[in-house]
């Protein structure tokens, strides 16, 4: 959406358009209330500094997180009873044999060869390459692979286990379970959690041999994340967790109404009998915000329901968003000529060097930011090292990454994130929209990665073509770079006067230049702040030209999207709090309009 904050230094920005990959917390982790280290744990999660052979909380603990009694003796009588923390990390290493294939395992809870594997706590050298090799970071777990794991499990469960292997929290695993479907590839189910990284690019290691996990004091992370995912799971089963009353379900597709691809089109929708009559409105955000934020959007906007749509059905780039608007939603047509759907036809010279085993078609949301010359540079030696097939586990670092930061290939083993200009074309705006005026390069991606799809909202305000054939009157709030007025003007509806709102002033000089560029005939008027446009203001513009035919909006979304883990605090935060004012200005434009009729 288009943001109105902006001016803060590139170290802190918050990631504001991050949509593709939305974390929501659906249970609180765990481990950190089991986990006490050098003390024992008792029954109320408090910590307390011995355990005797007579005190029964330390069996009662054990078995209230849902181990067996025979196990919990077991690891009791080889780690001794005051040593909570190797009972546990035992305990954890026996959950894990339990759902693990016999291929897997060498070791079984009851075959001769157990106590050879599990002593006191530690891994022999043969498990530690065997069992732990195959739940290492390095390694990519395929959802064929999954299956092999256990076939009795059902498909989101062997999906949930997968990605726990590779070192996802249970949260970010179910969440993205949850969002993308039960049906959904492991490719697509990192894809939707990795950019939660995004802000600590972490080196990896492309070693022809995986790194081995050491289970001692700081070794036990990738065992709890396993049992953490079968705590949930018993939980789930035990009904403690409704992931109905947790997630956000999204449409699938995200279609909205329809697209210009798409035959199943609604053409017809009852609108709330407040929503109905002047101005039209067109509010935009990211679709997934935390739970709650989309029922009082909608609330507020007088009940009016989202339409939730992914950018990726009209360009290369995905872009999901949720729309509330009382706009028509009959006879809309797309702008032609059709933008370029995947990646290699937008960026035709990529296609040479496309290896094989990159299987993208669309790139994700387009951010703020982009992935830095050292991480491209660290890749190309990588694949360098490899040649011309490098083995699954660097693909899949490479792959990541790529989706992560949008990288393109530009040449032989090179990767290279979208030039500035590349954004502006794969986000419907003309070549050179954000360039000049003194503006940077790290401004002009801020600005873009803030803005519209102009296909797409030009899509939805298509309706207005016959309405307004003469043009209309727009307010324009955070209006950004002018993705609604670069729409319209698109569409060739005449623009007779914009009373335009936003914060930055490069945004601003912007939207001037393409105005004065683009030979407007219509009063372009701009504002900097939304909270300073009252009654008496919109009274003055109202009644110089007649009312406001349409207004548009996206408040910034900072403290909606998933990548902000700072201060994700929905509409109540110091940014997104400021869709309350596109509400009261919209409010106040009705009731101007009415006194007037």
């Amino acid at each position: 959406m288009d943001g109105n904050a902006s001016g803060e230094d590139y170290e802190n920005i918050d990631w504001d358009t991050e949509d593709e990959l939305e974390i929501q917390n659906i249970v609180p982790s765990t481990c950190s209330n089991l986990v006490t280290r050098n003390a024992s744990i008792v029954g109320n999660g408090e910590a307390s500094s011995s355990a005797g052979p007579s005190n029964p909380n330390l069996l009662q603990h054990f078995l209230g997180m849902g181990f067996s009694e025979q196990l919990i003796v077991k690891a009791i009588k080889e780690n001794g009873e005051a040593n909570t923390e190797s009972i546990l990390e035992s305990l954890l290493t026996y959950a894990a044999l339990e759902d693990s294939p016999d291929e897997l395992n060498p070791c079984h809870l009851n075959s001769p060869q157990q106590q050879q594997c599990v002593d006191n706590g530690q891994l022999s050298s043969d498990y530690d390459e065997s069992f732990l090799d195959d739940i290492s970071e390095s390694d990519s777990w395929s959802g064929s692979e999954v299956a092999e794991i256990d076939s009795s499990l059902p498909e989101h469960e062997k999906a949930l286990l997968s990605l726990a292997n590779m070192g996802y929290t249970v949260e970010e695993a179910s969440a993205a379970v949850a969002r993308c479907g039960p049906e959904a590839t492991i490719a697509e189910l990192t894809d939707f959690i990795g950019a939660a990284q995004m802000a600590k690019t972490e080196d990896v290691f492309f070693e022809e041999e995986k790194p081995k996990i050491s289970i001692g004091a700081n070794g036990g992370l990738k065992k709890r994340k396993l049992y953490e995912l079968e705590l949930w799971k018993r939980k789930k089963r035990k009904g403690l967790i409704n992931e109905e009353d947790d997630v956000l379900r999204l449409p699938n597709p995200m279609i909205g109404f329809g697209v210009p691809t798409d035959t199943m089109v609604v053409t017809h929708r009852t609108l709330p009998e407040a929503a109905i009559g002047p101005p039209f409105f067109y509010y935009e955000n990211v679709a997934l915000a935390p739970k709650g934020v989309w029922d009082t959007i909608s609330r507020f906007l007088y009940d009016v329901q989202p339409e939730f749509v992914d950018s990726k059905y009209f360009c290369a780039t995905a872009r999901k968003r949720g729309y509330v608007h009382n706009l028509p939603i009959h006879n809309r047509f797309p702008l032609l000529p059709l933008p370029p759907r995947t990646i290699n036809d937008a960026l035709p010279l990529t296609k040479r060097w496309w290896p094989e085993w990159d299987k993208r078609t669309k790139l994700n949301c387009l951010q703020t930011v982009i992935g830095s010359a050292k991480l491209t540079d660290r890749i190309r030696k990588a694949l360098e090292k490899w040649g011309d097939d490098p083995p699954l586990h660097v693909q899949k670092y490479v792959i990541e990454e790529c989706r992560k930061w949008n990288l393109v290939w530009v040449g032989k083993n090179k990767l290279a994130p979208l030039e500035p200009d590349e954004f502006e074309m794969l986000l419907g705006f003309p070549r050179n929209h954000t360039r000049g005026g003194g503006i940077s390069r790290t401004d002009r991606y801020k600005s873009l990665g803030n803005s519209f799809q102009v296909d797409t909202v030009a899509y939805h305000l298509s309706a207005l073509k016959d309405m307004f054939p003469n043009g209309l009157n727009l307010l324009s709030l955070f209006s950004g770079i002018g993705g609604a007025e670069v729409a319209l003007h698109r569409l060739g509806i005449p623009l007779k006067n914009v009373v335009s709102v936003e914060i930055s002033e490069a945004n601003r000089d912007i939207v001037r230049s393409w105005w004065e560029q683009t030979n407007q005939k219509g009063n372009l008027i701009h504002l900097a702040d939304v909270q300073q446009l009252n009654g008496d203001r919109l009274e003055q513009f109202m009644g110089s030209f007649g009312g406001f035919d349409l207004i548009v909006g996206g408040s910034p979304c900072n403290n909606l999207a998933g990548s902000n883990r700072v201060s994700r605090d929905g509409l109540e935060g110091e940014q997104s709090s400021l869709f309350y004012d596109y509400f009261r200005i919209l409010d106040l434009v009705k009731c101007i309009m009415n006194k007037q009729q």
